[in-house]
This record gives C-alpha cells, structure tokens and sequence, in this order.
C-alpha cells in the first residue's frame, strides 16, 4: 500500500512537473513574444523620432542658408542705399555750387553793368567834342 501511495504520488509529480515545463515553455514563448512586440514598437518610435530629427536638421540647414542668403542681400542694399545717398549728396554739393557760381556771376555782371554805365556817363559826347 504504501509503495503503491508512492508510485501515484511519483507520478503526480512526474505530470506536474511535465505540466509545469510545458506551462514554462509556453510562458518562454509569450514572454518572447511580448519582448518582440515592445522591441517592435519601441524601435518605430525610435525611427520616428530618427526621422523628425533628420527632418528637422535639413530644415534648419535650409533656414540657415535662407538667412545668409537674406543677410548678403541686405548687405547689397545697404550698399546700394550708401551709393544713393553719397550721390545725392554730389548732387546737391553740384547745386550749391552753381548756386555760388551763379551769384558770383551776377555780382561780375552787375559790377561790369555799372562800370560801363559810370564810363558811359563820363565819356564826352560827339556833340561836346564838336563844340
């Protein structure tokens, strides 16, 4: 009797244990799984991010060549405003020129008009000279 208590309570335990590896197994097996899917999703994350990152390089590196391109022209129209204005300045240093040039010449003209109207004055008639 007891050999035979012992002989179903070997084999019970013999299933038992077989049921258990076999349950391990299985648990092996899912948690394989589980640890590909997380892998899985965790690596499309990690390649979105990748790609945000990639896209957002190329866009700063656009921006920054769009600024440099933006800054030279600004450059090339401040030039462009300094050449203005120092022409303006010829321009108006050419009037105020003329201005004085032109004074100068009324003072000559008027100065001529009265020395040759003091000099007409004084010089003797044709009718003084045949008297």
């Amino acid at each position: 009797m007891l050999s035979q208590t012992m002989k179903r309570y070997q084999t019970k335990q013999s299933l038992q244990r077989e049921l258990q590896d076999v349950r391990k197994k299985e648990l092996q097996q899912l948690c394989t799984q589980l640890n590909v899917l997380l892998v899985d999703k965790m690596n499309s994350r990690v390649e979105g991010a990748y790609i945000n990152q990639k896209k957002l390089q190329n866009h700063t590196r656009q921006l920054q060549l769009n600024t440099a391109n933006l800054q030279k022209q600004s450059d090339q129209w401040l030039k462009l405003l300094d050449n203005f204005n120092q022409a303006l300045k010829e321009v108006g240093d050419v009037v105020n020129w003329s201005k004085a040039l032109e004074s100068e010449m009324t003072k000559i003209s008027h100065t001529l008009a009265y020395a040759y109207k003091g000099e007409v004055e004084n010089t003797p008639s044709e009718a003084s000279l045949l008297e």
